[in-house]
Formats: C-alpha cells, sequence, structure tokens
C-alpha cells in the first residue's frame, strides 16, 4: 500500500486499548458518533489523519463483524488493530511491544478435511499485514519506548522494553496457564504473543483486499498469573501506550 490513507479505521477490543484517541479527535473537531450492530463508530479527525475509531469487543466474531463494518459502511481504506496480549515467546516480557507481520487462528482446526490452521477454502493459515502499515507502527512503538522508557520503568516493573515483529496468534479462549503456553510454543513456535480479535481481522481484510496493521502491547505472559496481569495492566498503563503509540503512527501518516 502505497500514498495517503484518505479514511482510516481504528479498532480496539476495550476502552483502555483506544487510550486518548476519540478525545483527540473530539479536540481536533467535529465527531459524528454512529451506532451500528450495538458498536458505536466514531468518525473525525486525530493528528491530521481522518478516520473512524471503535471498539470490536472481544472475540474473532466481535473483530471480524467490526471490520466488515467499517469497510462496507464507512469506506475504511486500511484498518489497524490496538490492544493488549499475552507473551508466549521466551524471550517476550510484560511491557514489550509487539508488531504483526503475520496472524493465525491457533483453535482452528478442521482437519482431517483441511490442514490444522489453514482457513476452508482460503489455502491459508496465516494472513500478511502490511508492510508499511507495520514499519510505521514499529517507528511509532520504538520512538514512545525511547522517549517514555524510564517513566514506564517507575509506573510497572518493566526492564527493557523492547519492540518485536513476527506471528501473532489468535483464537477465542483466553490463555491462562503455563500447560497452553507450552502446547502453544510446541505448535507454533515461531510464536511471539497471542490474543483474541487479530487473525480475524486480518482474514476479513485479506478477502476483501484491505491493508491492515495490528500492535499489541505485552500485559501478561499467558500463564496462571494472567489474569491479575491483565487487569492491573489493562488499568494502569494499556492506555499510555496506546496512546503514545498511535499519536506518533497518526502524526507519520498525516
Amino acid at each position: 500500500m502505497t500514498g495517503r490513507v484518505e479514511m482510516l479505521g481504528i479498532m480496539a477490543a476495550l476502552p483502555q486499548e483506544l487510550g486518548d484517541l476519540i478525545a483527540d479527535m473530539r479536540a481536533t473537531g467535529e465527531v459524528e458518533t454512529i451506532t451500528l450492530g450495538q458498536r458505536e463508530y466514531h468518525v473525525g479527525e486525530a493528528h491530521g489523519v481522518r478516520c473512524v475509531a471503535t471498539l470490536a469487543r472481544i472475540g474473532k466474531v466481535a473483530a471480524a463483524t467490526t471490520a466488515t463494518a467499517l469497510i462496507h459502511e464507512f469506506g475504511a481504506e486500511a484498518i489497524v488493530f490496538t490492544g493488549v496480549a499475552g507473551g508466549v515467546h521466551a524471550d517476550v516480557q510484560v511491557g514489550d511491544i509487539v508488531v504483526a507481520d503475520t496472524l493465525l487462528q491457533h483453535d482452528l482446526d478442521a482437519s482431517p478435511l483441511f490442514p490444522r490452521f489453514e482457513v476452508p477454502l482460503l489455502d491459508k493459515a496465516r494472513f500478511e499485514t502490511s508492510p508499511e502499515l507495520s514499519a510505521l507502527l514499529v517507528a511509532a512503538s520504538e520512538a514512545f519506548l525511547e522517549q517514555a522508557g524510564d517513566t514506564l520503568r517507575e509506573r510497572f516493573t518493566v526492564s527493557r522494553p523492547r519492540v518485536h515483529r513476527g506471528l501473532i496468534v489468535s483464537g477465542d479462549r483466553f490463555i491462562a496457564s503455563h500447560d497452553a503456553v507450552l502446547a502453544l510454543r510446541e505448535v507454533l513456535p515461531d510464536a511471539l504473543a497471542v490474543e483474541m480479535e487479530g487473525a480475524a481481522l486480518a482474514q476479513v481484510c485479506y478477502e476483501y483486499g484491505v491493508p491492515c496493521a495490528v500492535v499489541r502491547t505485552i500485559s501478561d505472559t499467558a500463564d496462571a498469573a494472567a489474569p491479575a496481569s491483565f487487569a492491573e495492566f489493562l488499568m494502569a498503563i494499556a492506555g499510555a501506550y496506546s496512546s503514545g503509540i498511535l499519536s506518533r503512527f497518526l502524526r507519520s501518516r498525516s
């Protein structure tokens, strides 16, 4: 994808994961809020970019239906998903940021009719993100960590937060046990993080030819401590990450 995007869709599952985006849109000018399918879509401008922001809610079906609405009802020419995720790879720690190159549904298994993880009739298991959008998200994430690293270390237990780029896996299951993490590592050794929406977004965007990107902040390591770590991270710092990354990303697009 090249050139300026005239309408950018921005999605998150939970309010904290959008950070200050909607407030920034309202500070810039008029924001039109449209209710569709029990979701509110906020249409306006943020940091010089025309965008529509919405909460997809949790899970693959929620992400897919929201992405479809962004494309068909609001004319989104690209979509970015921002939020938190559990770390899967041993090198990924709480406070790190993962930008997806590819996404896969780890709970999709139509075997023996189709290979495990492959989406039936699409001949694909892994869905690629936009290289351009992903590179801009990496740059925005690195700039955010460089500027905010000391503050993050003081506010939350993160040592040296880093930016990773690679495979993120999605499924309709909150991963919260060491055994479940080990099982993911065994079958998908290159998986960096796990969440519940990104691969569904990527499949919809692939089918409609719309570029997409996914950025995730690691809130937990998907083990038995994940529920408490997730809740604490979400309330304490997820918004700061999303706001810092999105604002830098949008300014790079304006």
